[in-house]
C-alpha cells in the first residue's frame, strides 16, 4: 500500500472507509477497534523507544507487525486473509513463558509504575485491555475472528509479564498493593 496523499477530506464527514471503501462512522464499533489498535500500538512504540530489554525488544517488534495485521482483517470483514494464525498466539505465549520463569511469584496485586520503561509497559497494558474490550463490544454485534480476541488477551498478558521483567532488570523493586 503506497500512501500518497495524507488528507482526503472524505472524512469531514464523521465517517472512514474499510479497505473494501465501505464507508462507516467514525465511532462504529469496528472503528474503534482499529482506533484501539492503533493506540496499542503507538503505546508499545512508545514503550520501545524507553530502551527495554532486548529480550522484550525482538518480541514487541513482532508484535507490533501482527497488530497491523489485526488491524488489516478487520479492516476488511468479508474476506479472510489468515494474516494472525495459532501460531501467533502460541508465539506470546511462549514469550510469556520465557520471561516468567525468571520472576518471582506473585503473591499480591502490584501497582504500575517501577522505571520510565516499566511504567510505559504498564501503560500499554492497559492500552491493550481497552482494544480487547472494543474487540468483544465488536464480537457482539458484527463477526469479529476468535482468534484476535485470543491474540489480544494473550498481548495484554505479555506486556504485564515483560513489564514485571523489565522492572526486574532495572533494579526496581515490585510495589504491592495495600488494602
Amino acid at each position: 500500500m503506497r500512501i500518497t496523499k495524507v488528507f482526503t477530506k472524505t472524512g469531514d464527514d464523521g465517517t472512514t472507509s474499510l479497505a473494501s471503501g465501505e464507508r462507516l462512522s467514525k465511532d462504529h464499533p469496528r472503528i474503534v477497534v482499529l482506533g484501539s489498535l492503533d493506540e496499542t500500538n503507538s503505546a508499545i512504540g512508545i514503550s520501545l523507544s524507553e530502551g527495554v530489554a532486548s529480550e522484550i525488544k525482538v518480541v514487541l517488534q513482532k508484535i507490533q507487525n501482527n497488530l497491523f495485521d489485526i488491524g488489516g482483517e478487520l479492516a476488511t470483514p468479508d474476506k479472510e486473509l489468515g494474516l494472525i494464525s495459532v501460531e501467533d498466539v502460541t508465539f506470546v505465549e511462549s514469550a510469556i513463558d520465557d520471561l516468567n520463569e525468571s520472576l518471582p511469584p506473585l503473591e499480591e496485586f502490584i501497582l504500575p509504575g517501577g522505571s520510565k520503561a516499566t511504567a510505559l509497559l504498564h501503560n500499554a497494558r492497559a492500552v491493550c485491555r481497552r482494544a480487547e474490550r472494543d474487540l468483544v463490544t465488536l464480537s457482539k454485534s458484527e463477526r469479529a475472528p476468535t482468534l484476535h480476541l485470543k491474540y489480544i488477551n494473550r498481548l495484554s498478558d505479555y506486556l504485564f509479564i515483560a513489564a514485571r521483567f523489565q522492572n526486574a532488570k532495572d533494579r526496581g523493586g515490585e510495589e504491592q498493593w495495600r488494602r
